[in-house]
C-alpha cells in the first residue's frame, strides 16, 4: 500500500515530512509507503533478535548496535526517485550510531560505511519486498549479512554477501544459526520463531 499524493518527493522531503501523526513510512521511489504495525510475535522475534545481537557484540567487543526500526538506510534502486528502507533491525558501528544522534538516522550512499547486518521480520504485506528487492538493494549497498524471519514459513533465511551477490542459507526448527558477523551465536530457527514474551 502506497500514501497518494500530489507529487513524489525527495529523500530531503521525506526526511523532513510530517502528517501529523506517529505513522511511519519508508520511501519507494518517491512514493511514502506505510509501514505496517506487525504482530505481536513480530514483534517479539524483532525485540529478541536485537537483545541477542546486543549481547553477542558485547560478548566479542565488536562495537556495534542492533537499533530496532529507527535506522533509515538510502537505497540504490534503479529509478529517478529515490527510496529509503527501515529494516526491522539494524545492526550498525556505536560510533555510527552516535554521530546520528544529532541528525536524522540514516545512511547515506557512499557517506557512511554499511551496516554490520540487518534483519526483516517477514509479515504478508512485506513478502515481496523482503524476499526480491530489499534482497537485491541491500546487495548493491553492500551490507555483509540479511536475515529474513519468516514466521508464516517457519523459516530464518541467512543472507551472506560474496562477490557482490547474497548466497542464501535456510534454517528450520532445531538447526543452529549460522552468522558470518557472530560466528560464536548459539541461536536455532525455533528459539528465534517462538521468542517468550
Amino acid at each position: 500500500m502506497t500514501l497518494a499524493t500530489d507529487r513524489r518527493l525527495t529523500l530531503t522531503e521525506y526526511l523532513h515530512h510530517s502528517d501529523g501523526t506517529n505513522r511511519r513510512y519508508e520511501l519507494l521511489d518517491g512514493v511514502l509507503k506505510p509501514m505496517s504495525l506487525g504482530t505481536g510475535r513480530h514483534g517479539s522475534i524483532i525485540k529478541y533478535l536485537a537483545e541477542k545481537f546486543d549481547q553477542e557484540a558485547q560478548r566479542i567487543n565488536l562495537k556495534a548496535l542492533a537499533i530496532q526500526g529507527a535506522v533509515g538506510i538510502q537505497s540504490p534502486r534503479g529509478t529517478r526517485w529515490e527510496t529509503c528502507r527501515i529494516p526491522d533491525i539494524t545492526v550498525l558501528a556505536a560510533d555510527l550510531w552516535a554521530e546520528m544522534q544529532d541528525r536524522e538516522a540514516i545512511i547515506r550512499l557512499n557517506d557512511a560505511p554499511p551496516p554490520y547486518l540487518v534483519v526483516e521480520v517477514v509479515s504478508p504485506s512485506t513478502r515481496s519486498e523482503d524476499y526480491r528487492s530489499k534482497h537485491s538493494e541491500y546487495a548493491v549497498l553492500d551490507i555483509p549479512e540479511y536475515w529474513i524471519v519468516d514466521p508464516e514459513r517457519q523459516l530464518v533465511t541467512v543472507c551472506t554477501l560474496i562477490d557482490g551477490r547474497y548466497q542464501d542459507q535456510e534454517f528450520r526448527g532445531a538447526e543452529p544459526i549460522i552468522s558470518p558477523t557472530f560466528a560464536e551465536l548459539s541461536l536455532t530457527a525455533s528459539q528465534i520463531l517462538t521468542p517468550t514474551p
